[in-house]
């Protein structure tokens, strides 16, 4: 492959990252409004399944998978949705929101370490370490944002980190795919377990789904966002950018994320920006430059 054409193929893939990691961030938004009517398990299950369809639409097409795939798919569905998603939402509940921000925002680092043993080419770097320091300084100015509030719980800042370390496991399993198969069918598959593993949570919490709120427009807008574009589209986009930057470099986006949510809460919740916020995603944005640098090969 020509450089002219590596270059685009990585331009791509940053493009690919930012937007997911936008969407991602704004994603806080429609949940909190869908969690007065369903609970973190149903919302889900609806956006597993909406994203199922959606993707099955785009890609109606069956494909042949060995055993030892299947196998793979149901890891990536229990560590990539699942846990994460149930880990991080029911941790919401017993410790701070920013505690959820700051320690779910190491994730790319314990990435980048798992990535160093299990990963050929992803070799942990002086860079990557700086990098996380820096981009790791800023999420915390982020999500305090002026105000700091630090209140340490074993048991939310435990499921935290269990879905940071989730994510990460997801993301190297994830490497090990995103090249053999095709992005649609691979996030279809992803979809699919994940409803099948969060399915029997549900039903072990005893909620029945409130079909009467999806008659709300604002619910079904929320719900429909989550799913289409959430997690059908974006874990697409996500696993390209994954086959072109790599699991490391892509993930070091993910500390953008506390930024995009301070910037979404702003503008359609009126929660105030401060200095210290903006410094924060200065910081933020300068980490994820130096990460993304690779030492240059002496020819």
């Amino acid at each position: 492959m020509s450089d002219m054409k590596l270059s685009d193929k990585k331009v791509t893939g940053h493009v690919l990252a930012l937007i997911t990691i936008i969407v991602w961030g704004s994603t806080f938004i429609t949940t909190k409004m869908l969690l007065s009517e369903f609970t973190p398990v149903q919302i889900m299950l609806c956006r597993f399944v909406i994203a199922y369809f959606v993707l099955w639409l785009i890609r109606p097409k069956i494909d042949k998978t060995k055993p030892k795939d299947e196998l793979l798919f149901l890891a990536m569905g229990v560590f990539g949705c699942t846990v994460y998603f149930l880990a991080e939402n029911t941790a919401l509940k017993y410790t701070l929101a920013s505690n959820v921000s700051i320690i779910v925002a190491s994730a790319p680092i314990i990435t980048a370490i798992l990535a160093h043993f299990f990963i050929k080419g992803e070799k942990f770097s002086k860079n990557t370490a700086l990098g996380f320091i820096v981009a790791f300084a800023g999420v915390i100015l982020v999500v305090f944002n002026g105000q700091f509030v630090l209140k340490l719980n074993p048991a939310g800042d435990a499921l935290s980190l269990c879905a940071a370390v989730s994510w990460a496991v997801y993301s190297v399993i994830l490497r090990t795919c995103v090249d053999k198969f095709n992005s649609v069918m691979l996030t279809r598959k992803l979809m699919f377990y994940g409803f099948v593993t969060a399915f029997p949570i549900a039903l072990l919490q005893g909620d029945s789904m409130p079909f009467e709120a999806f008659k709300k427009p604002d619910m079904l807008f929320c719900i429909l966002f989550l799913g289409v574009i959430g997690s059908g589209i974006c874990y697409v986009m996500w696993n390209k950018a994954i086959s072109r930057l790599g699991v490391v470099t892509t993930n070091n986006y993910i500390y953008i994320n506390p930024f995009v949510t301070l910037v979404t809460g702003g503008i359609f919740l009126k929660e105030p920006i401060t200095v210290m916020g903006v410094a924060g995603a200065l910081l933020i944005i300068s980490g994820v430059v130096i990460s993304s640098k690779k030492k240059k090969e002496k020819v």
